[in-house]
């Protein structure tokens, strides 16, 4: 019952995450042009004191354990990485189009879960996992032939580096090191990394633009606790399919903010995505109670 009601807890959480960086890439569209390391240094220095603040309101020391430093710098070098790739596919590509190259973070983890966790992966999660990615490219409709090669290469790198990311979030979280931490190490590591190209190349914003890359600074940091809790409560094969959910809340808010209305296609593709991970829970739910019923 308990490893239920953590998979349910993971479930919640990787949604809420979801939602919460669908709000981040809104209020980064919303900033404007604004070079992506600059975006980078704001999103995470926010994202930094929200994490102070929640690990003094829950009394936990930032007392990184000598044997996740090495997961850990790792973990916040992939990140860092991974949303600088973002934001640059962003900033020269079809936004559709770099968020499919964005997209393709939840299969890497499944991938680096493999290698790195040893977590086995069956034939049926990974043909779920692959039907809503399939899914996704039906609400996206990917057009490589018109992408430049460079910023289609670094988009893609983008999420390879977030998924591997987010496979050292499971890792640290399995070593015991508290979520908290986790965020509060990486976006520290992140504003350093970015600060002296930012004081190279820094330019001035108007008040909307910091507001907007406050609030995309907020809803990053929602995105990360949320990522970790759901890493440090299942297996990436069990949840990273709900992940794409997000793609379902960056149409609705595209609707309400932007007035773009999506076509048949893309509905047929949030039907798609929507089934595999009912398919998936459904899947994993059979699992559990069959393990449950076994001789011991």
């Amino acid at each position: 019952m308990a490893e239920n009601r953590k998979r349910y807890k993971g479930i919640l959480s990787i949604i809420c995450s979801a939602f919460c960086f669908a709000l981040m890439n809104m209020f980064v569209r919303l900033a404007g042009d604004i070079p992506s390391v600059q975006k980078s240094f704001f999103r995470n220095l926010v994202a930094f004191f929200f994490a102070i603040v929640i690990m003094k309101k829950e009394g936990i020391p930032f007392a990184v354990k000598k044997e996740n430093r090495k997961d850990l710098i790792l973990r916040s070098t992939f990140g860092t990485l991974g949303i600088l790739c973002n934001f640059y596919a962003v900033d020269h590509l079809v936004l559709a189009d770099a968020s499919m190259l964005n997209k393709m973070s939840p299969f890497f983890v499944v991938l680096f879960s493999f290698f790195l966790l040893k977590e086995k992966i069956t034939v049926p999660q990974a043909v779920f996992v692959a039907g809503a990615f399939l899914g996704s490219l039906l609400v996206i409709k990917p057009t490589f032939s018109n992408m430049d090669f460079l910023p289609s290469l670094i988009g893609l790198a983008g999420g390879m580096g977030a998924g591997i990311a987010y496979t050292f979030v499971r890792k640290l979280s399995l070593h015991g090191e508290a979520g908290p931490v986790i965020v509060c190490f990486f976006s520290a590591f992140s504003c350093i990394v970015t600060l002296p190209f930012l004081l190279f190349d820094y330019h001035t914003m108007s008040g909307g633009q910091f507001v907007s890359l406050l609030f995309a600074g907020l809803s990053a940091a929602g995105g990360q606790f949320g990522i970790t809790a759901a890493y440090s409560y299942a297996p990436a094969r069990e949840i990273s399919v709900y992940d794409y959910s997000q793609i379902i809340f960056s149409a609705l808010l595209g609707f309400l903010v932007f007035g773009q209305i999506p076509d048949w296609l893309s509905w047929i593709g949030y039907g798609v995505i929507c089934t595999m991970a009912l398919l998936m829970f459904l899947y994993n739910q059979r699992k559990f109670m069959n393990k449950k019923r076994l001789p011991r």
